[in-house]
C-alpha cells in the first residue's frame, strides 16, 4: 500500500442518521440514535465553557445553565416545534434539556452571562464563510460554503442529521450530537450557516442554533429572511442564507440586524463586524485570526473568476497563513481546530461536507 492509500484510509468518516416524523419523533429519533454521545457532549461542552469563564470569576457551571434554563423558555414560546423536537432528543438520550440547550448554544449562553454589559477581548474561535453568486461560479449555480471551527474536542461530536418531517421541506444539516441545525441544506433549495461575533449587549433570548433550525425548515428565501431578521436573539452572529437565485448575510447583535447581498460578486467572512456601529460595540480590536482569514478569503475569491466545490475545498485546506490561516488544526494552540466543512449549491439541492479540516476529512456528497 502506498503512502496516498495509507493517507485515504486515515481520513476521518463524516457519521450520517437519518430521522422521520412529527418534531417530537425527529426529536427521539436522533437522542436515541445518538444517546451516549450525547451524555458525552453535555459536560464536555460544560468544560471548555468554564475554561473561558473561570478567567472571568465565574466559579461554577450553575449561572451559564441558569442563562441557558431562560433561553430555553424563550424559544419555548418563539418556536414550540423546534422546542418540542429539543425536549424529546434530550429525553431520549437521557440529559436534561435546559443543560443540553446550554451546552448545544454555548457561545450564545456564555456571551450572556459574560458581554451583557461589558466587552471582552476577541478571543480565537471562529468560523469562515464564502457566498458566491452564479456569475463566479463554473456552472451558474449559486454557492455557499464554510468551515465550522470551534472547541477541538467538538470533532468526536460531529454528525450529518437527515430530517424527514411530516411537515416542511426535508433537510440535512452538518451539526453536533444533541444539537439541532447548524449548517444545512433543505429540499426547498434553502441552506444556511453562520459564524460567530461578539458585541456588547447580549440578553436572554434564542440562541443561534434555534434561529438557523428555524430558517432551514421555511418554505423559501424570505420567509428564512423574516425569521432571522426578527428573531429574538441571544447574542451577536453572522447569518448567511442561500438559495439557487439569492445569496445574502446579516450581520446581527442580539437588537440589530444589517444585510449585504451577494449579487455580482463573491464575498467571505469571518468573526469581526464590518458594520461600523457594530464594530464599535466589539469592545476589542479583531483577532488576528479573523482578520487574516477574511483577507485570504477576499483575495483568493477574486483571484479565481470560477468556482466550484473543488476550487473551495482547495480554499478551506489553506495553511499558507501559519496559526492564522483558513484551515485550522488543534495543534495550532489557539483552543480551536476546523470540526467540519460544508459546500451548498441550492440549486441542485447538493451539500458535500467532511469531518474535521478540508484536508483531514473524508468528503460525502448528501441530497435528497
Amino acid at each position: 500500500m502506498n503512502d496516498r492509500e495509507t493517507a485515504r484510509m486515515d481520513l476521518l468518516d463524516l457519521p450520517q442518521i437519518t430521522v422521520r416524523g412529527t418534531p417530537r419523533q425527529l426529536g427521539a429519533a436522533q437522542g436515541s440514535a445518538c444517546a451516549e454521545a450525547v451524555r458525552r457532549f453535555v459536560p464536555m461542552r460544560f468544560d471548555a465553557s468554564m475554561a473561558y469563564l473561570g478567567a472571568l470569576g465565574h466559579g461554577s457551571i450553575g449561572p451559564l445553565v441558569d442563562v441557558g434554563r431562560q433561553c430555553l423558555r424563550v424559544y419555548e414560546t418563539w418556536d414550540p416545534a423546534g422546542f418540542a423536537e429539543h425536549c424529546a432528543l434530550a429525553q431520549a438520550a437521557g440529559v436534561d434539556a435546559g443543560e443540553l440547550y446550554t451546552a448545544a448554544n454555548m457561545t450564545d449562553v456564555r456571551d450572556v452571562l459574560a458581554l451583557g454589559a461589558t466587552g471582552l477581548p476577541a478571543d480565537a474561535e471562529g468560523c469562515s464563510a464564502v457566498l458566491i453568486p452564479h456569475a463566479c461560479t463554473a456552472d451558474g449555480e449559486v454557492i455557499a460554503a464554510q468551515t465550522w471551527d470551534l472547541n477541538p474536542q467538538d470533532l468526536d461530536y460531529v454528525v450529518a442529521v437527515h430530517r424527514i418531517p411530516v411537515d416542511g421541506p426535508q433537510t440535512w444539516s452538518v451539526t453536533c450530537t444533541g444539537c439541532l441545525s447548524l449548517i444545512g441544506l433543505s429540499s426547498a433549495g434553502l441552506a444556511v450557516g453562520t459564524t460567530n461575533i461578539k458585541t456588547k449587549g447580549s440578553r436572554v433570548g434564542v440562541g443561534y442554533m434555534g434561529v438557523l433550525h428555524k430558517m432551514l425548515g421555511a418554505p423559501d428565501f424570505d420567509t428564512a429572511a423574516r425569521i432571522c431578521v426578527t428573531a429574538p436573539r441571544a447574542a451577536a452572529h453572522t447569518y448567511w442564507l442561500a438559495s439557487g437565485a439569492q445569496l445574502a448575510e446579516w450581520e446581527t447583535t442580539a437588537t440589530s440586524a444589517v444585510r449585504r447581498d451577494a449579487t455580482d460578486a463573491p464575498m467571505g467572512r469571518t468573526n469581526h463586524c464590518l458594520q461600523p456601529d457594530h464594530s464599535e460595540r466589539e469592545g476589542e480590536p479583531p483577532s488576528s485570526s479573523s482578520r487574516a482569514r477574511l483577507q485570504r478569503l477576499t483575495d483568493q475569491l477574486h483571484a479565481h473568476k470560477r468556482h466550484d466545490h473543488q476550487t473551495l475545498r482547495a480554499l478551506f485546506a489553506d495553511r499558507s497563513d501559519g496559526i492564522d490561516s483558513i484551515n485550522r488544526f488543534a495543534e495550532d494552540g489557539q483552543g480551536t481546530s476546523t470540526n467540519s466543512v460544508v459546500i451548498t449549491i441550492p440549486g441542485r439541492r447538493e451539500l458535500f461536507a467532511c469531518r474535521g479540516s478540508a484536508d483531514r476529512g473524508r468528503w460525502v456528497r448528501l441530497g435528497f
